[in-house]
């Protein structure tokens, strides 16, 4: 027999035979990334030659085989298979070589950390387990905080016995691979003192998504057991890793704080090795890691990922002691890395309902059917199939309900736990970390689970109609005209990176500010005299753990956009400036002592008129640090500017002048501004205007309201609002005539081209530069844009 121990740094990821993946991985990144900077925990492996003179010298084969023939067979059930299976390996005495060259190899790493006793995590890692084609990894157990020999040798013991879990039983007979050809490495690594500061999990890719560009990172206080399991809700970080090379920019594009109401520390050893314990306020309110450390997760993420060859999933460990990174696991993304790029699945709700609870969305598909609140796996039996599967948190025992679950609601975890992985392989829609998912679903409820509204997911009350569209992007036609996308919401963004689209011609902010920031910008600036006792409590505790009351505007307004231009790096990505209503400002948290009370005011306080008014300027002047900090401080520059409701050429100079004061100078460093054409005057002073700006949109429904004397909104003459009308095309031709005589470029994103495809065509034939369109519209409008530029 060889050596049953194998160093890390002896491995090589063509070793999974001997060490399993997991073990196989670390032993590749300890000596093909040392170089690039990871830093990977040493230690130690366990062969898989090791297990089976444990199986044989124990004489476990032929009872082990007994047992799984009579489960086979229905004479006994799987719960007594397991247990009497796992006590044959508890019970059964090392083999005495065996246990020397672990004692040898575990005082060899003492030695070298310079300790009596080193304290270690002990993971199994099966031959089989953690490979592409085997997607549930997790079948076995992990023990941390090990120290001692003795602790050491009962440790490997019971991940061996873990090879027969009811879970792991279940999964090599749904996967037909043979119970006893199945052999069990134990990896032994220095721990990483994570349990004085924080762990999580990372992935080199988003993984609802699919979009490539990105690694998305889960972080919570303490030992990474919480995350990997979902008993927390960790924070959330997003970075944009084309950007991650250049140094003189943070290309975090999302940072969301999680609840993590615990944190796994180490305990009093033995059987008590690990135990949770409440997280402080402190804590609680604040990000777990600095935007330098998630840069560098970033970076280590992408250097993974290059070196494998395919998107990665991968455990990390912060050192309370040294205060060191360390990557403690790595294994290939099993979901979205397999999906095909030119066939995906979209959902939509086609009507409303009461909104129940909210979560993190996971997928991007809608399910209907009873809610199931089951609190503990001993209940798993009472589930019936189809229906919605309430719980706090799932772990493996889960799987064999979650399978015949309809979608999944917890109350704890995030994007990487358990449950979130699970469901993604399964393809079910889910919704994790609720908090309160258990409390206020009932059993027999009829509710709808939809995740297919950006990043938030919510259940409905009732039964609500839905429709699921199949997208084959297979043969679409290439066109001369730039096919761009209208978006509002940051977090569906990524829904829509498959399409054909170069750019995103309407970026609309008020979404952010409306649905995500939800404080008047002058409640935060002037927060001092903000009269509202109410609205000032909101705001104390939505701004919390802000420098400052406008910094939370500015962050999450720039964080929003940042992820909506990722999207579509390095196209234009045309970001409108904030053209709320004065109604629909003073609905904002603080906004009704802010905004004057107008008779009309879609013809009112809107727009441009805002920007240089002193009753508004000092909020503009926070849009604007927003927008600066996306193109240099993210350095996502590939954002475009646009003025909105320009009313006049004398306030298109003001705002251009409000605009340089605030950082965005047009022209200076790369930057763009356009003017949206939605006002007779824009294309009557099309000349004049062109001088200022760089490019025009046409907003085709102001422009038609405005044109025709119309009230879009107005249900009385829904029959003569029409942006094909004649007098409308003619005012759109002159615009796109002057703008192509004056070398200024012109699009359009108003709802016609979407609606009418037909008027897609007319656009094309005038010879428009782009055309952007709702994400719905594009697989449609295309066809026609295409033959049309065939028959010019």
């Amino acid at each position: 027999m060889e050596k049953s121990v194998r160093w890390f740094d002896e491995l090589s990821r063509n070793d999974t035979d001997r060490v399993g993946g997991k073990n196989a991985s670390l032993g590749e990144m300890i000596g093909r990334l040392k170089d690039e900077g990871i830093r990977v925990p040493d230690g130690f492996a366990t062969t898989a030659d090791a297990y089976r003179v444990f199986v044989s010298e124990n004489n476990l084969e032929d009872r082990i085989r007994e047992e799984l023939r009579a489960l086979e067979e229905g004479t006994k059930p799987l719960d007594k298979v397991g247990k009497t299976i796992r006590r044959l390996f508890t019970e059964g005495e090392w083999p005495g070589k065996v246990a020397d060259d672990i004692c040898e190899a575990y005082r060899d790493l003492c030695r070298r950390h310079g300790e009596d006793e080193v304290d270690v995590a002990v993971r199994s890692s099966a031959t089989a387990e953690d490979l592409p084609e085997a997607s549930f990894a997790g079948q076995q157990e992990t023990f941390l905080n090990v120290s001692g020999t003795s602790e050491l040798l009962d440790a490997c013991r019971r991940c061996y016995a873990s090879l027969f879990t009811d879970r792991a039983i279940i999964y090599r007979q749904n996967n037909d691979f043979d119970h006893l050809k199945v052999a069990l490495s134990v990896g032994v690594q220095k721990m990483v003192r994570s349990d004085k500061a924080s762990a999580g999990v990372m992935f080199s890719i988003d993984t609802e998504s699919g979009f490539p560009h990105v690694v998305v990172i889960n972080a919570a206080w303490g030992l990474g057991e919480n995350v990997v399991q979902g008993a927390v809700t960790p924070d959330e970080y997003m970075v944009f890793k084309p950007l991650l090379d250049k140094s003189a920019v943070m290309p975090i594009i999302e940072k969301s704080l999680g609840s993590k109401e615990h944190k796994m520390i180490y305990g009093r050893g033995g059987t008590h090795a690990t135990r949770n314990v409440r997280t402080s306020r402190k804590e609680r309110s604040s990000f777990v890691l600095s935007d330098e450390e998630i840069a560098q997760l970033g970076r280590w993420a992408c250097v993974i990922e290059r070196h494998y060859g395919v998107p990665m999933d991968i455990e990390w460990a912060k050192d309370g002691d040294t205060q060191e990174l360390f990557i403690v696991q790595a294994r290939p993304e099993t979901v979205q890395s397999r999906l095909g790029a030119a066939q995906f699945k979209t959902y939509s709700l086609k009507e409303k309902g009461e909104r129940l609870i909210s979560g993190l969305a996971i997928g991007q598909a809608i399910a209907a059917g009873k809610a199931q609140v089951i609190r503990s796996a001993e209940e798993i039996d009472r589930f019936e199939e189809g229906s919605i599967l309430v719980t706090g948190m799932t772990d493996p025992d889960w799987v064999p309900i979650m399978k015949k679950a309809a979608g999944i609601v917890t109350d704890f975890g995030g994007r990487t736990s358990h449950a979130a992985i699970v469901s993604r392989e399964l393809g079910i829609a889910a919704l994790v970390g609720t908090g309160e998912g258990t409390r206020t679903l009932k059993s027999g409820q009829e509710v709808t689970l939809s995740c297919a509204e950006g990043d938030e997911g919510h259940v409905y009350k009732g039964i609500l109609d839905f429709e699921a569209k199949e997208i084959d992007l297979e043969g679409l036609p290439e066109t001369r005209t730039q096919i761009m996308l209208n978006v509002a919401e940051p977090s569906a963004a990524f829904r829509w990176w498959r399409l054909p689209c170069k750019g995103i011609g309407l970026a609309r902010m008020e979404f952010i500010i409306n649905n995500i920031i939800k404080v008047h910008p002058m409640a935060l600036v002037r927060f001092d005299d903000l009269e509202d006792r109410r609205a000032r409590r909101v705001i104390e505790d939505l701004t919390e753990g802000y420098a400052d009351k406008p910094e939370y505007f500015v962050d999450i307004l720039a964080r929003g956009i940042a992820r909506i231009a990722a999207s579509q790096h390095p196209h234009p990505v045309i970001v409108r400036l904030s053209d709320f209503k004065t109604n629909e400002y003073a609905g904002l948290i603080g906004g009704a002592q802010f905004e004057p009370e107008e008779e009309n005011p879609m013809l009112g306080f809107r727009g441009a008129s805002r920007y240089y008014d002193e009753r508004y300027r000092d909020g503009f002047a926070l849009e604007c640090r927003a927008l600066k900090r996306v193109r240099e401080e993210i350095g996502l520059d590939n954002v475009v500017v646009m003025v909105p409701f320009c009313r006049t050429v004398e306030e298109a100079d003001r705002v251009l002048e409000v605009m340089a004061q605030n950082g965005l100078k047009r022209g200076e460093k790369g930057l763009e501004v356009y003017v949206m054409a939605e006002i007779p005057s824009n294309i009557l002073l099309a000349e004049e205007f062109a001088t200022r700006f760089d490019g025009f949109s046409i907003g085709s429904n102001d422009l038609t309201q405005l044109t025709l004397g119309v009230d879009r909104d107005s249900g009385i003459l829904k029959k003569l609002f029409d942006e094909r009308n004649p007098a409308v095309k003619k005012i759109i031709r002159e615009l796109i005539e002057t703008a192509r005589g004056s070398g200024t470029k012109v699009g359009i994103c108003g709802q016609a081209p979407s609606d009418y495809p037909e008027f897609a065509e007319f656009l094309v034939e005038l010879g428009i530069d782009s055309i952007s369109l709702n994400p719905d519209s594009v697989i449609e409008v295309i066809p026609h844009v295409a033959r049309c530029e065939s028959d010019r």
